[in-house]
């Protein structure tokens, strides 16, 4: 298809009002909407893989889009009524039909990959940490765009109906928001819900755990087998005139579902796996992060340090001797798993997300005497962080708020609440603090215990 032959086609399609939808809808979702993807490590523009995973996320609403885009596009020589009169010329069925799915596709290509295109400028300003392994991930949702968007358009064809292109687009919808979970529960016995293996037949993605992960190669490759049988499928259904090849058109599509199966992975909380070399660390003598975050080891290295000086004079022997972020991946809702020598940390914890300086050391300070045993993937507040706050205290032999743990009310209450614990655990002899210490962080360590009520005397349980 040449440069004439696509103008004329844009001039004369719904094709560029698709791709100025799509491209002002997403950008609005991105730059309207706070959460989730422009708070946190894991925003849009702040790595360059969770730059490509949140533009695929898009593609929960961006492909039925351009699925109904591409019926509606189909639709055009039925409403026009010349689709005899287009049998009867010389030109190739299948030319006339990659001239107007190559205009429609073309449009919603532009739309995304300008999304990608603003992405990409923003993400060199925040990361250091540059490399081309997100490029599998954008180069599939293409793909998938131009296989919804040449499924629609054959399938309008096949079936010319005004109630086409929304029926597609929802029945798209729906099915991959709604129909493609499991039930599942969790580690701590709470009901929830899960992609299944269809799920992944989606080119959306969920969500982003976090900066260390990536798809897996084996997703890419299914999905590209997918999304290639419906592209097959969509064009064959273009060019087909009588009901036997129509169905003849379908085997495309069936065989590529069955190959993407045997290709996708059976369990879809495997479809992310390590990015050994984002999560690979650097190191400032005993304080290291990930080379995704190389760029914050300048304002750690110190602090971290001064929070180990502190952990040794209060702990001695028994006191951690590194700080290192934690780039351990644990599936959500298991109980995360500690080390004694080691202060793991993650800089989307609340105590982190903010913290400079002093407030750095106290962070890690009380992260390293009590880590946390809520579930993974979950946001909570209790004993634990009730524990850090006395802990903390006691190494630094003042009690204050820790940084980043809620408004100056909660954390008014929060030290009114430990205060008398805290007074008391001081008011002990220096070898009864530090044998209640060391049981405190045996059960905050092992999370097989209430690291607060061994604070407060009592047993872990």
């Amino acid at each position: 298809m040449n440069v004439r032959i696509l103008g004329t086609e844009l001039k004369r399609s719904v094709a560029p009002w698709g791709g100025v939808v799509a491209l002002a809808t997403t950008s609005a979702l991105l730059y309207l909407i706070s959460e989730p993807w422009s708070e946190t490590t894991t925003a849009w523009t702040g790595q360059w893989t969770s730059m490509a995973l949140w533009t695929r996320t898009l593609l929960f609403y961006l492909w039925p889009f351009a699925i109904g885009i591409g019926a509606l596009q189909g639709l055009r020589d039925h409403r026009s009524k010349i689709s005899e009169l287009l049998t009867s010329t010389p030109r190739p069925p299948w030319h006339r039909a990659a001239t107007v799915a190559g205009t429609t596709a073309f449009a919603l290509v532009t739309a995304f990959v300008s999304l990608i295109l603003v992405g990409a400028v923003q993400v060199p300003a925040h990361t250091a940490y540059a490399h081309l392994g997100w490029l599998p991930i954008s180069v599939v949702g293409v793909l998938a765009l131009i296989a919804g968007a040449v499924l629609g358009m054959g399938v309008a064809r096949a079936l010319p109906s005004v109630l086409t292109p929304p029926a597609l687009a929802m029945g798209v919808f729906v099915f991959t928001a709604v129909l493609a979970r499991t039930e599942t529960t969790s580690a701590p016995g709470v009901p929830g819900a899960e992609p299944n293996r269809i799920a992944l037949l989606s080119p959306a993605v969920e969500e982003v755990p976090n900066t260390f992960v990536t798809l897996s190669a084996s997703v890419h490759f299914g999905q590209t087998i997918w999304m290639l049988g419906l592209a097959s499928t969509g064009f064959a259904l273009l060019v087909a005139a009588t009901p036997r090849t129509r169905l003849l058109a379908l085997a495309p599509v069936l065989a590529g579902a069955a190959l993407a199966l045997l290709v996708l992975p059976a369990d879809p909380r495997r479809m992310f796996v390590l990015d050994e070399a984002a999560a690979r660390p650097v190191c400032d003598g005993s304080v290291c992060v990930s080379r995704a975050q190389q760029a914050r080891l300048a304002g750690l290295a110190g602090p971290g340090k001064e929070a180990l000086r502190l952990l040794h004079g209060a702990l001695g022997g028994r006191a951690p001797v590194t700080v290192r972020e934690n780039t351990t991946l644990q599936p959500d809702g298991a109980t995360p798993r500690w080390s004694r020598t080691t202060v793991l940390f993650d800089f989307d914890d609340d105590m982190f997300a903010s913290a400079k300086g002093q407030e750095v050391t106290k962070a890690l300070i009380a992260q390293g005497m009590v880590p946390g045993c809520g579930p993974v993937g979950w946001s909570t507040f209790g004993d634990d962080q009730l524990a850090q706050t006395v802990a903390a205290g006691w190494v630094l032999g003042d009690l204050e708020p820790l940084p980043g743990t809620g408004s100056a009310a909660l954390n008014r209450v929060v030290v009114t609440r430990v205060r008398p614990v805290w007074e008391e655990l001081m008011a002990l002899p220096r070898a009864q603090q530090l044998a209640r210490i060391n049981a405190m962080r045996a059960a905050a360590l092992s999370c097989k215990g209430d690291a607060f009520e061994v604070l407060k005397g009592g047993s872990p349980r």
